[in-house]
């Protein structure tokens, strides 16, 4: 089964003097996608972009978490494991070559889950693997992605502790 995903991007030349050096043109641009608020993208700041917008690396790195937790939480409710949150504090290396090309080499994740059940621990952190077979972001990717996971216990008692594995 395939799907088709559309986005047009729209970047129109602001005047900037005579300058028509690589450095002088402006980097923001829009995206739209049908029946969706239009992003506002720019280069990273280190690219001389707009740091208040978001950047390529920034949405590839966000696909790439999103994708992973839904492919995760997929694999926990096939496994009967009660998610009760998950937050996930992830980053993209990205290596410049001197030629001016350059690539992300690796993502680190570092997934939090809080689940509610201490028998299903160890189940719970190995369905990372899982949803990383399953994630298709990740499944374009053409560097590693790591995974960095954390479980939480947290019953739902009075009185009771949260402990972590």
């Amino acid at each position: 089964m395939k799907h088709l995903f559309k986005v047009a991007l729209s970047w129109i030349k602001k005047e900037t003097g005579a300058d028509r050096s690589i450095k002088s043109y402006h980097r923001s641009h829009h995206i739209s996608i049908e029946g969706k608020p239009n992003l506002d993208v720019s280069a990273a700041k280190v690219f001389k972009g707009d740091p208040n917008l978001y950047n390529p690396e920034d949405l590839l790195l966000s696909s790439l978490t999103s994708c992973h937790m839904m492919s995760y939480l997929y694999c926990c409710a096939q496994n009967q494991i009660e998610v009760l949150s998950y937050t996930d504090h992830a980053e993209a290396t990205l290596v410049v070559n001197p030629d001016g090309s350059g690539k992300i080499t690796k993502v680190n994740l570092s997934p939090e889950v809080v689940i509610s059940d201490s028998t299903q621990i160890e189940l719970a952190l190995s369905l990372h693997r899982k949803a990383n077979e399953l994630c298709f972001i990740a499944n374009s990717c053409n560097f590693p992605v790591y995974h960095h996971a954390k479980c939480v216990i947290k019953t739902i008692k009075p009185n009771s502790k949260t402990r972590f594995y």
